[in-house]
């Protein structure tokens, strides 16, 4: 057979097996997939390079399929060129515990590089590949050897480049000239509301684009020659991202669906299916059938990959003999070691007199850049605020990429979703710092942090209603417990300097998903530790901070933040009345609910029912901790535009009414 014939025949074998997958689940969106067989074709098997028996090498092309609901694209790719992906497989798609969900999700070691589904958060991940791509090329690559040179592609979708964090992660791409990016642009005028008129087709999306300062291209996306002289054009490129516009027929084959809303999220049905096949000239029985010149052909790809990867590998042997200082460095990125003394390091930083947790942990995080070369962020242009710049470093720009200080600009969005596809990328320790009401802004991403298990690290100030004077737009009342009611999620409201200077090594060292910090902007005690328990109790979410004196204790006081202080002030105003009261510090929820029973119990026993919580901010959820018999004191609605000590003595987060309310409890 001809090759021009081969190639049409692997191109339909890749609609098939998506069609087929979604009418075995009964659900499932075909009409991608179909539309943009052709392009997936061209890309796996003349321009990507990977290895299947080795998927998470370092200089893989990193391949994202930001239009996640077309995974079936994916999945079919997967398995024709040989990665962790069956036949059994794409059978299962859908289906309960299967290796093919509704929707990619990070799985390296199977070629999945990111989770995706929520539309432009895979367009954002791939900046920050690129971006950590370059960042490592500039740390690792020598005269002599390339060991970082891949590329990152990604096909995006209508809905992708509608949604706002799109437009902010493009932006930045264009900025800083990340030519690492190719990006393929399903135009195919269809959404599931219909055709795209109704809210898109007005905008010229490359004229959008190159004003961001991408180079961009318009092919037939059923046109391989063209799609193949396309990616060449763009690759070629080297100081602007590209992007590739694909006019495409969204179920592409399909007689009575093709160009219409009805393929894109639902089966085609029996019938159309047939008609497909018969359509597209198919001429094998039964279904998820892929031709043995088709197998061929793939085959013979990965042969060809393997011998890429086998001369990269040499390279990298020699490179680590001829360059060991950089080797060295590299196997500290990759594995980095924990000094038995980071606590102490971190302590050490923090003084006596009262200090915003936004400053004191900025201390800290300067600990951390120096124990982790691979310990990079920044903010979304508020670091003279969130007190997060590295000192010494440089900025990160296009005539910078080694630079460790990023500004993200007024993009909390797209810089969650950057900083998820720097983490995915591997050997990098990153962080993003904004105002805590913000959050609001970021928390997409950060809920695609916690279910990717991307280690990004949310420093979030400007904590709670002591904000002042900005006033209630700018004053986080109920985004604590928004953060927290996300799964896999570590939040640490810290209470003085020492406890968020241990806040950054939990951050630095935690694996498996985000940690945020939440931060005073005010001004608050150093607690004094040697009267005071250690703030290393912080690891374990919570601790007794100062126990009760003259026998077991009648309550206890459980607070975060800066509201800790005025508990402890209570306690001793309470304890010259003869009264018992325990304080505990709970910065963090997550941390303490993984301790074991024993743990828990021992710093909230059971028969210690008069139990007063103190948060400025919402109380909904504390109930688990205050129990039946206890009491919240938190905000039941938003704050207002004044002075913070005016706002305390307002809502009452002062020591006085902390003691009333606990001397109220206590009866």
């Amino acid at each position: 057979m001809e090759q021009q014939k081969i190639e049409q025949l692997a191109v339909n074998t890749i609609r098939l097996l998506a069609v087929e997958g979604v009418q075995k689940a009964k659900s499932g969106h075909p009409g991608m997939p179909m539309g943009m067989a052709d392009v997936a074709f061209v890309l796996w098997n003349k321009f990507m390079r990977f290895n299947p028996a080795a998927p998470e090498w370092i200089n893989r092309d990193r391949f994202i399929l930001s239009a996640g609901h077309g995974s079936m694209l994916l999945y079919a790719m997967l398995h024709l060129t040989g990665f962790d992906i069956s036949l059994d497989d794409l059978k299962n798609f859908r289906q309960l515990g299967s290796k093919t969900p509704g929707h990619p999700e990070y799985m390296p070691s199977r070629g999945i590089e990111t989770t995706t589904g929520p539309l432009g958060q895979g367009f954002a991940n791939g900046v920050g590949m690129a971006i950590a791509r370059r960042f490592m090329a500039s740390k690792f690559n020598t005269d002599d050897y390339a060991i970082y040179d891949h590329k990152v592609y990604c096909i995006c979708s209508d809905g992708d480049l509608m949604e706002g964090i799109s437009s902010e992660a493009a932006s930045l791409a264009g900025h800083l000239g990340l030519g690492e990016i190719t990006y393929f642009y399903d135009s195919n005028h269809i959404s599931i509301e219909g055709v795209t008129s109704l809210s898109f087709d007005t905008e010229n999306v490359r004229q959008r684009f190159e004003a961001y300062g991408w180079h961009t291209l318009e092919v037939d996306g059923h046109c391989r020659e063209d799609i193949e002289q396309a990616i060449s054009q763009a690759n070629a490129v080297t100081d602007k991202p590209s992007l590739i516009q694909c006019n495409t027929h969204i179920g592409m084959g399909s007689p009575n669906l093709v160009d219409t809303a009805g393929i894109h999220g639902a089966p085609m049905g029996a019938e159309e299916l047939a008609a497909t096949k018969k359509a597209i000239g198919w001429g094998y029985d039964g279904w998820f059938v892929v031709p043995e010149e088709v197998s061929a052909l793939f085959a013979a790809r990965r042969k060809e990959l393997a011998a890429q990867y086998d001369a990269w590998q040499k390279n990298f042997a020699t490179w680590r003999n001829k360059h060991p200082e950089k080797a060295e460095l590299w196997d500290r990125f990759m594995a980095p070691e924990i000094p038995t003394d980071l606590t102490d390091s971190l302590l050490a930083t923090c003084g006596d007199k009262p200090v915003a947790t936004r400053s004191s942990a900025g201390k800290a995080e300067q600990v951390i850049a120096r124990v982790f070369p691979n310990f990079l962020g920044g903010s979304a242009d508020l670091a003279p605020s969130t007190k997060t710049l590295i000192s010494g470093e440089d900025d990160q720009s296009r005539e910078c990429p080694s630079g460790r200080n990023f500004h993200f600009g007024v993009r909390e969005l797209g810089m969650g979703g950057i900083l998820n596809g720097m983490a995915l990328y591997g050997g990098l320790k990153v962080f993003g710092s904004t105002f805590f009401v913000f959050s609001d802004y970021v928390r997409p991403a950060v809920r695609l942090s916690a279910i990717s298990g991307a280690p990004v690290t949310y420093v979030f100030t400007h904590d709670s209603i002591f904000v002042g004077e900005d006033g209630p737009t700018h004053q986080p009342v109920e985004h604590t417990m928004a953060l927290r009611v996300i799964p896999n999620v570590v939040v640490l409201r810290p209470a003085d300097a020492t406890e968020s200077a241990v806040a950054w090594e939990v951050a630095a060292t935690h694996k498996g998903g985000p940690v945020c910090l939440l931060l005073t902007r005010h001004n608050i005690p150093v607690l004094d530790r040697s009267r005071y328990a250690d703030a290393r109790g912080l690891k374990k979410g919570a601790y007794i901070i100062s126990e009760a004196g003259g026998g077991e204790p009648e309550a206890v006081i459980i607070a975060t933040g800066s509201e800790v202080h005025l508990a402890l002030e209570a306690q001793q105003t309470l304890a010259a009345e003869g009264r018992r009261v325990r304080v505990v510090s709970m910065p963090s929820w997550e941390l303490f609910d993984a301790q074991d029973e024993a743990y828990r119990h021992k710093v909230l026993p059971k028969r210690l029912k008069k139990r007063l919580v103190v948060e400025a901010g919402s109380g909904l959820g504390w109930e688990r901790y205050a129990g039946d018999e206890g009491e919240i004191l938190a905000m039941d609605g938003f704050g207002v535009s004044g002075p913070w000590q005016q706002l305390a003595e307002k809502y009452g987060f002062t020591a006085e009414n902390v003691t009333a309310r606990a001397r109220k409890l206590l009866g």
